[in-house]
């Protein structure tokens, strides 16, 4: 077999395995060593495992990763998810639809604290659902706002995904967080308008508006002034400049649980809860990591991504032609492995891809960030595009009187938008950048 037949045959693999639902790290792990020993020998292989591993589960920044997990599982365990989801309540409740736009603003502001989709997605939902249920909100609109809202968590510093793509290509962990607001506040903007022509179209899918007084909306805002104080420390003091990344991670793990600790909230079985979740959680990406690392590294010895990248190199097609198969890739991809796995991946191989074409005249940082949003991007669209979207799964076992086919239904306006929102930030990529710009 030719080295690149091996690497075809590699990927097919990794495929076959995840489809007969052997673990993400396995399924990439089986094939890279197999193809690695049939492209180089065993003792090759049994010489590269021996650095390889250690070397990528000791580097320093990926400490980041389980210590912003372990803030947003204490933020969980804390019940800071119920204030928040109370307060945009009181601000939107007055709307028809408002506890449904409530519920994708609370997930947006969670999702700032926990960087995990999956967590956002259950804890608010856990809130919001039985509360719109019983009010008279259709299964459809609560279960597809929800589970929408939710992916923000994909995009939102500290996304995880979002910190893994900067480990991978080297970028500034600060200028990603950065470039991710404008399109989050986008995103957000636009699911509460697919909300608001939902409920105009079908207004039998909402209850009519609710009366909320001031004093309630204020009584609701003084209870969230502990997720305030966290952005500002955390965030304020990574973009300031005062400590890094990691630093501020460790020191939101201190306010997250002082404050939990001070509002009564968080004992010693929720903490060993949220310790445990984290040490899970961590254990799975960082063994994602080494199997992603391994048939990375075969991929390489077959040559297949040089090859590629000179391919494409040679087409004479337009780099923003190339781009949107890229993005329907990630779309194909998402049916079939999480947001995780396929940063891990295919960021190896794509990315020198598109940091050899020219895209607007943007400089090779510029273009680093703005490909990463986009990768975020279609990632959140993975979460819930049909026929699999993880973001689905979670809300029909949270939400289990609501058929699934239900909840497909009620995504399409907001796969609308994510569509709107990914072609603006291809041909106006200043969207992702222009705050990176201003504050740095």
């Amino acid at each position: 077999m030719s080295t690149m037949s091996i690497g075809l045959a590699m990927f097919a693999g990794m495929l076959v395995l995840m489809a007969v639902r052997v673990p993400i790290a396995v399924a990439m792990f089986i094939p890279g060593a197999l193809g690695y020993m049939a492209l180089s020998g065993w003792l090759p292989l049994l010489a590269h495992l021996k650095g390889a591993v250690y070397g990528r589960v000791s580097v320093y920044d990926l400490s980041v990763i389980p210590l912003f997990m372990l803030m947003g599982a204490v933020a969980v365990q804390g019940g800071l998810s119920k204030a928040l989801f109370d307060f945009a309540n009181a601000l939107l409740g007055r709307f028809r639809g408002g506890m449904a736009m409530a519920g994708v603003l609370a997930c947006a502001a969670f999702g700032s604290i926990s960087g995990s989709t999956v967590a956002t997605t259950a804890t608010i939902a856990q809130v919001a659902y039985p509360q719109m249920r019983r009010i008279g909100y259709s299964g459809r609109l609560a279960t597809a706002a929800l589970a929408t809202g939710g992916t923000m968590g994909v995009l939102l510093p500290p996304s995880v995904t979002l910190m893994v793509y900067a480990i991978l290509t080297e970028q500034n962990i600060t200028k990603m967080f950065l470039a991710a607001y404008v399109p989050a506040l986008i995103a957000a903007l636009g699911y509460i308008i697919a909300i608001m022509v939902m409920v105009r179209i079908h207004p039998e899918q909402a209850p009519a508006a609710q009366a909320i007084s001031a004093r309630e909306v204020l009584k609701a805002a003084a209870k969230v002034w502990p997720i305030l104080a966290i952005f500002a420390v955390v965030f304020g003091g990574i973009y300031g400049g005062l400590f890094t990344a990691t630093e501020g991670a460790a020191i939101g793990n201190v306010m997250t649980c002082a404050i939990t600790l001070f509002r009564g909230e968080l004992n010693r079985s929720k903490f060993v809860a949220a310790v445990r979740t984290t040490a899970q959680t961590s254990g799975m990406i960082f063994l994602i990591f080494i199997g992603a690392d391994m048939i990375n590294a075969a991929l390489a010895l077959s040559q297949l991504p040089s090859q590629l990248a000179e391919l494409v190199g040679h087409l004479q097609i337009s780099p923003l032609l190339v781009l949107t198969g890229v993005m329907l890739f990630y779309v194909l991809l998402g049916c079939v492995m999480d947001e995780m796995s396929m940063i891990l991946l295919t960021v190896p191989t794509l990315f020198p891809v598109i940091m050899g074409m020219d895209f607007f005249g943007l400089s090779v940082g510029d273009k680093a960030l703005w490909f990463g949003i986009l990768i975020l991007t279609v990632c959140e669209i993975g979460m819930i595009f049909p026929p699999v979207g993880l973001n689905v799964y979670i809300m029909n076992g949270l939400a289990r009187d609501v058929p699934m086919v239900e909840t497909y239904k009620g995504v399409v306006p907001f796969l609308i938008t994510d569509a709107m929102r990914l072609a603006l930030l291809i041909v106006f990529p200043t969207t992702a950048l222009w705050l990176v710009h201003l504050l740095t």
